[in-house]
């Protein structure tokens, strides 16, 4: 039985709130709770200026806003367009360990095939959550898929910390935990051939963060990189993530993409997770990855 199943209705209600019909994209959602289908946009042309539309980008950001992560099927994009177009976002973020496709260090590589002794992305994570300022959203556009699997599930973390009970969320307030890159990243891109670093990032931040700019609170501890709660015994604090990784990976808080070639996945690291599946060996997954930088959780 699922640990939000009671005998008195679910214990976590949804109430989506669809506000103002879109004008210039159309979005179909795919679950009531998190991830969204966009279509009606040509990201190529909307980057280099083919499109002049800022009402449809201000949708583009909505659509996100509300909800966490978005998809675009059959875009044609370059590498520069790639770029560009997470550039409308904000700075972008470089990735502390892994490759980088063509000039540009901000451009990474997303690639498996059937040497390949791991695949991006296989655990429950929030991308680089070890970063003193974690990044704000990350863009994947995967122009080579498996003819089946390969799914990229996404989990609502503003809802995993709704669900949870007042005495829990008041247990919460104010912990900061630690995220660290370490034991991730050390020897994890060494079959590209990419030389360790002598040292990966590590920060403090809170076990629920206040996104900034819908004001909701979010669950912020994931498998990838939380390593300890802090000022708290450390059996206490394992029990504890043990209890809140399971809680925040309860399907009842996830959508799943299927991915097709050519699609584009947008999601705001601030408050989901994400987990890509490797059930497609032998084939080749391939893409490039552009991330925004973020802001420190508070």
């Amino acid at each position: 039985m699922s640990s939000l199943a009671g005998k008195q209705g679910p214990r976590y209600r949804h109430t989506a709130d669809d506000g103002a019909p879109y004008e210039t994209i159309a979005v179909e959602k795919l679950t009531p709770i998190i991830g969204a289908e966009i279509s009606g946009v040509d990201i190529g042309a909307l980057v280099e200026g083919d499109i002049s539309s800022n009402q449809q980008m201000d949708e583009i950001h909505r659509a996100l806003a509300e909800n966490l992560v978005i998809f675009f099927r059959d875009q044609h994009i370059t590498p520069k367009q790639h770029l560009a177009f997470g550039r409308k976002f904000g700075e972008l973020h470089v990735h502390p360990a892994a490759p980088h496709e063509d000039e540009d260090p901000a451009l990474m590589k997303i690639y498996a095939d059937k040497n390949s002794p791991r695949a991006n992305g296989e655990g429950w994570h929030s991308d680089v959550s070890c970063d003193l300022e974690p990044p704000m959203g990350s863009i994947l556009y995967i122009k080579q898929c498996p003819p089946r699997g390969g799914d990229t599930l996404f989990a609502n973390m503003y809802a995993a910390y709704e669900a949870l009970s007042d005495r829990m969320k008041a247990y919460l307030d104010g912990l900061t935990a630690l995220h660290d890159g370490e034991p991730i990243y050390r020897g994890l891109y060494a079959n590209y051939g990419i030389a360790d670093r002598p040292s990966y990032p590590h920060a403090e931040h809170p076990v629920v963060r206040t996104h900034p700019v819908t004001g909701r609170k979010a669950l912020y501890v994931n498998r990838g990189f939380t390593r300890h709660i802090n000022g708290i015994p450390r059996d206490e604090s394992d029990a504890m993530l043990a209890y809140l990784y399971q809680h925040a990976e309860n399907p009842l808080f996830q959508c799943r993409f299927r991915w097709t070639e050519n699609a584009i996945a947008f999601w705001d690291n601030r408050c989901t997770q994400h987990r890509a599946m490797w059930d497609y060996w032998p084939h080749t997954r391939s893409g490039t990855r552009v991330t925004v930088k973020g802001e420190r959780p508070v």
